[in-house]
């Protein structure tokens, strides 16, 4: 689901192809509405080109979608000849998600609707989360959501999509987190918790790879094919794209670089070598920030640019493009990738001058025998995670099945 705000004026490498053999209306009529989401509000006849369906079934699927909400129709336009062209665009009250981040931080609800804008937003802040706390906060606001949208608009919620870290109780004692309350997590079975809340289906993603959902689905991977996901938040993570499909490996891990390591082990050594979110995470800035008495809330706005913190944000900026440098090397060494795209829970100006540090860092690597990735600015940004959270419902109830029905194109 493309928010408006995130579509871009990249060539869509993928478009979607319909079918006019029987038995295939359940996906035509998702066929249709992928390729308005992707292409914006169009007359029937050019639905009809860019699928490959007939006039008469685009007349027919259209005239069902109008009948249930999920399209509207826009003013006539007027050609040179010939009856004017009515376009046709989702209806952005034609179906409801809800995206939910629990983050090691924050905790985040979201209220998309269906052409994937936030209607509402909650946010609700804490040193580690409880999860009797986030359970209780998740079950008010979706009370919040019921009477927001009124009955008849609540039974178009599809669903509720929940970003999470998969290991909420990993790396305790980096963060300084009583041991009893981490392990609580490995207890909890939070989508099936939430699910009991609301009655409606929940399903649970690893954060980072719901946060490359959001930018493969709405923001660069609409022309980008492969590419490496980052995230730098608490920690640092990602999520890895192949041949336009989220890859997540056989345990949820595909794009785990937080956990790759910073070094060669050897023999002897005291311990194993840090791993990469031990340098390149916001809980490394905060603790310069904190180490100099300075507000650490400053890492996620625009103070970290200005004095008296902006020595310290160059600094980290310094070692965590370093950092990022050697495990997108590795990555690009074994997959061969197009792009590594960077985002974070800070602001764009921070983003920008670590994509700056970013490309002076990989510039001190060897690329003979390997093609060096591009470094592209995510566009999402903090919400990433709970709209592709969001997304997850969505595409599932109302996009046409990505292996079987989205078919490579020339752009």
């Amino acid at each position: 689901m493309v928010p408006t705000s995130a579509v871009h004026e990249d060539p869509v490498r993928l478009k979607p192809r319909g079918s006019s053999q029987g038995g295939l209306r359940q996906y035509n009529e998702r066929v249709v509405l992928h390729t308005i989401r992707l292409h914006g509000a169009l007359p029937g006849a050019e639905i009809a080109r860019l699928t490959h369906l007939t006039a008469q079934t685009i007349s027919l699927i259209t005239k069902r979608l109008l009948d249930d909400g999920l399209l509207v129709k826009g003013k006539p336009r007027r050609g040179k000849v010939g009856q004017p062209s009515v376009p046709l665009s989702l209806n952005p009250d034609g179906a409801y998600s809800i995206g939910v981040k629990v983050g090691r931080r924050s905790l985040d609800v979201l209220l998309v609707d269906f052409v994937g804008a936030v209607r509402a937003r909650w946010e609700l802040g804490y040193g580690f989360p409880d999860p009797d706390q986030v359970l209780a906060e998740i079950g008010r606001r979706l009370g919040n959501i019921r009477e927001l949208l009124g009955p008849a608009s609540f039974e178009r919620v599809q669903g509720i999509g929940i970003a999470a870290p998969l290991q909420m109780s990993g790396w305790q004692p980096l963060l300084g987190v009583d041991a009893t309350l981490a392990a609580r997590w490995d207890a909890t079975d939070l989508a099936a918790e939430v699910t009991r809340l609301c009655d409606l289906p929940a399903e649970l993603l690893k954060d980072t790879a719901a946060a490359c959902v959001a930018e493969l689905v709405a923001g660069r991977g609409r022309s980008v094919k492969s590419f490496l996901y980052v995230f730098v938040d608490t920690f640092i993570g990602g999520g890895l794209v192949i041949d336009s499909h989220l890859r997540s490996g056989l345990h949820g891990n595909a794009g785990a670089i937080g956990s790759m390591p910073l070094g060669l082990s050897h023999a002897g050594q005291a311990g194993p070598p840090e791993q990469l979110l031990s340098r390149a995470s916001l809980l490394s800035l905060e603790r310069l920030y904190g180490a100099a008495g300075l507000e650490v809330t400053a890492s996620s706005d625009a103070r970290a640019l200005q004095a008296p913190w902006k020595p310290h944000t160059q600094s980290w900026l310094r070692e965590t493009a370093a950092a990022i440098a050697l495990s997108v090397n590795s990555a690009a060494c074994l997959l061969d990738l197009d792009s590594v795209i960077v985002d974070g829970s800070f602001s764009r100006e921070l983003l920008a001058a670590l994509l700056g540090e970013l490309a002076v860092a990989l510039g001190r690597y060897s690329w003979e025998g390997v093609v060096r990735p591009t470094a592209l600015a995510g566009t999402i940004g903090s919400d990433a995670r709970a709209i592709g959270g969001a997304l997850l419902p969505l595409y599932a109830n109302f996009a046409p099945d990505r292996e079987l029905f989205l078919k490579s194109s020339a752009s």
